[in-house]
Order: structure tokens, then C-alpha cells, then sequence
């Protein structure tokens, strides 16, 4: 079946580097794809927000992007939000207090994401809190998270990047299926509700379009990628991911992230 949809991560696989693409490249298989009627979706760990704000360049010259932010916790077209899904005072609650009793997490920082604002803890400070001023748009730093008056979407760790997988591991341990835990990349270990992935959000959009697997072809290199990669049969993992992901996936993009590889790749498959 032809392909309708193609859905890429962004850190790691669509970036090249410092929030970069090349723009040009991109427009022309934009352009490709929308005489085809095919759709483009920015799907990632990112908030819509600041997707929005990364294609704006883009966008502003007319091209419509989907959007899979918050590691699929909020599902968005060019014009509404479809979808999105919280975290309850309790799972809030539940999952603060494990890393306030983790003897591993001392020095670590939560970052909570919101409806309306990014919440970190005044006392962030150093290299990880300008990450959070980066990579998350309307940072507001909070003496208590628990008093935070918002709608929270997910919770973030930052480990080192090597721990990451043993900390998704324990945490999927303690909370089963209540929660789902994934590792997101930059040491980033994200929680959030239950059946919470890039899947899950991508399937809100298909039944939007009425498209069907075999018509979705998707881009990732990451734990948080990987629910959707084993699902669709046109998954491609990046050969610059790590190794855990390469055995997990078989079909690999054409290049890596920094030589524009889910552009290659897209190119291959339209023939351009």
C-alpha cells in the first residue's frame, strides 16, 4: 500500500544538531508529499509547543504539520488538539514520593510538563536546568511541585545517559501498567499514563485521516521510539542509534540524523 503518513522523531533522527534541519531539503519533500496528500507528523518527547516553534520557519510559508508531542501524551493537526492525556494527583503524588525514596535519585531533577507551563524546582541549577530552558518552552521554576496548579502531562527524570535504561526498568518494575516509563534521550527518563506512547498518539491521527499500518512509515532511534517502530512494518531505526535499538529494529534509515537520513530516506521512497 502506498504510504500516507510518515512520522519522525526529532532528537537524534530528524535533527542534525542544536535544533537544526535543513529547511530547504525538507520544504521541497513537503512539497512532494502534499501533491501525494501524504501527511508529515513531528512526533517526539518534545511539547507541541515547542515543535511548533522549531517548524515555524516552515510553517509559516504554508506547509501544515502534525504534531505527537510529550511522547504521545498530546495529539495536534495544523488547526486543533485531538488528544492528550494526564497524569492524576495520585500517580503525581505515587511517582514523587518513589524518587524522593530512591537513594539513586539525589541528585537528579524532576521536570514536570503542563497544559500551560514547564515546572522544575527553583533549586535546579548548573547544566541540566539550562537543558530545560532549551528544550522546553515557558519554564517556570517552583518551590513545591506538588502545589503546581496546572494539568501535568508527564514526569521527567534526568540520569546519566548509561542509566537509563536501568532506571525505565525499575520504574516499570514499582508501577506495572498504571504508568508507562520510557527513556527519551539526553539522560531523560519520561513517565507517563498508562499505554502513554508515540504508538498510542500516532493512532489518534490515523483514525483522524483513516489510515491503516501499512501506510505509516516512521523514523526513531530511541527507547521512546521504539513502541512505534516494532509496530508499523515501515519503521526505520537511525544507524547512529545505539545498539540496543539497532538489534530491536531491522530496517535502518539511509543515513544518520546529522546527514539529513529520514530525508534520504523519504527521497528514496518518492522517487525525488
Amino acid at each position: 500500500m502506498p504510504i500516507k503518513l510518515i512520522a519522525s522523531d526529532m532528537d537524534g533522527t530528524f535533527l542534525t544538531a542544536n535544533d537544526m534541519y535543513n529547511q530547504a531539503r525538507f520544504e521541497r519533500v513537503l512539497s512532494e508529499m502534499t501533491k501525494r496528500d501524504m501527511k508529515f507528523v513531528a512526533a517526539s518527547g518534545r511539547q507541541v509547543k515547542n515543535l511548533q516553534q522549531l517548524f515555524a520557519p516552515t510553517i509559516a510559508k504554508g506547509y501544515a504539520l502534525d504534531f505527537v508531542g510529550s511522547n504521545g501524551a498530546v495529539v495536534a493537526t495544523s488547526e486543533q488538539q485531538l488528544y492528550s492525556v494526564h497524569l492524576s494527583a495520585e500517580q503525581l503524588a505515587k511517582v514523587i514520593d518513589w524518587n524522593a525514596k530512591n537513594p539513586e535519585s539525589a541528585e537528579n531533577i524532576i521536570i514536570m510538563t503542563g497544559d500551560n507551563a514547564t515546572y522544575v524546582s527553583n533549586h535546579a541549577t548548573g547544566p541540566v536546568a539550562k537543558m530545560v530552558f532549551q528544550f522546553y518552552p515557558n519554564v517556570k521554576q517552583v518551590e513545591k511541585l506538588m502545589a503546581v496548579d496546572d494539568h501535568i502531562l508527564e514526569i521527567t527524570f534526568v540520569w546519566p545517559n548509561d542509566e537509563v535504561q536501568q532506571h525505565v526498568a525499575a520504574l516499570r518494575e514499582v508501577f506495572g501498567d498504571e504508568l508507562h516509563a520510557t527513556g527519551s534521550g539526553f539522560g531523560s527518563v519520561d513517565v507517563l499514563g498508562r499505554g502513554v506512547d508515540k504508538a498510542t498518539g500516532l493512532q489518534v491521527l490515523q483514525d483522524y485521516y483513516d489510515v491503516l499500518d501499512d501506510e505509516v512509515m516512521v523514523f526513531g532511534d530511541n527507547g521512546n521510539d521504539l513502541e512505534m517502530l516494532t509496530k508499523y512494518e515501515n519503521g526505520f531505526v537511525m544507524p547512529n542509534a545505539e545498539a540496543f535499538m539497532q538489534d530491536a529494529v531491522t530496517k535502518k534509515a539511509a543515513d544518520v540524523n546529522v546527514n539529513d537520513g529520514v530525508l534520504k530516506t523519504i527521497e528514496n521512497y518518492l522517487g525525488i
